[in-house]
């Protein structure tokens, strides 16, 4: 038996509030600087442009996709976040000081996630299918940090300001660093002890050039060895005179002489 349209429009205005509601209490909850309801509706842009999204999507899985882009621009243009309307958000997102963050088509989010002011879910080429990241559950990004291409961010993770995460990351973990590597993993400290293990660009270069500085201090070793023989003995006389200071350094006592 199919629902009546009535039924349908009831139950989606149900979960709309619903989900206005839960938007709010995250707020409150993330937010030490939530004070009232009225600031809240009013003064939180991360909110304005979480609402705006759920209507740009729903236009956009209804093919309607220029106008779903152009309201997601106004959208933009008002609160300063842009969030593509094909990306899949989850519930009770929040967006805190959210100027200048940006969620990219194939995006997928998912809930009790935090976004600070900055943030990038964005792709690496043009790459067609699945571009973006995907975030799971109770993740928090932090400000300026960068998620890029088709990776996934596990479950209960921290991404440190300024991070830039080109590789996945496993449930549990905390993640900083250009380019991003993790540091804690399951509340335990993650200790690198191969470079290679960054993937920095440049840590290849570095270790040839640290390989290639331990060859020549090796070869010049025994260079040195053989060419001075082995060291020799030497043997002190403790009861011999030791020049003073005076003597060592007469010239500079003599600059001194008034």
């Amino acid at each position: 038996m199919q629902s009546s349209p009535d039924k349908l429009y009831l139950s989606g205005m149900v979960g709309f509030f619903k989900s206005v509601r839960e938007d709010i209490a995250a707020i409150f909850e993330n937010d030490p600087a939530a004070r009232s309801y009225l600031e809240v509706l009013l003064c939180y842009p991360g909110l304005h442009a979480v609402w705006c999204h759920h209507w740009n999507s729903w236009l956009w899985r209804h093919k309607l996709r220029f106008l779903a882009r152009f309201c997601s621009q106004v959208s933009r243009l008002l609160t300063g976040i842009e969030i593509h309307p094909g990306a899949q958000i989850g519930r009770r997102m929040f967006i805190d000081h959210g100027l200048g963050v940006v969620i990219g088509e194939t995006s997928i989010v998912g809930d009790d996630v935090t976004l600070y002011q900055g943030v990038t879910l964005g792709g690496t080429g043009k790459e067609k299918g699945k571009r973006h990241p995907t975030i799971g559950n109770n993740v928090s990004i932090g400000s300026g940090a960068k998620i890029l291409g088709n990776i996934r961010v596990g479950d209960n993770c921290r991404v440190g300001a300024g991070s830039v995460v080109l590789r996945n990351v496993p449930d549990n973990s905390t993640i900083v660093g250009v380019p991003g590597h993790i540091v804690l993993r399951d509340g335990k400290r993650v200790i690198i002890t191969d470079p290679k293990e960054i993937r920095d660009p440049l840590s290849d270069v570095i270790i040839k050039l640290a390989a290639e500085v331990h060859e020549l201090r090796k070869k010049l070793q025994e260079h040195t060895h053989e060419a001075l023989g082995a060291e020799p003995e030497l043997q002190f006389d403790e009861e011999s005179e030791r020049a003073s200071e005076k003597e060592l350094f007469a010239e500079d006592y003599l600059d001194y002489q008034i």
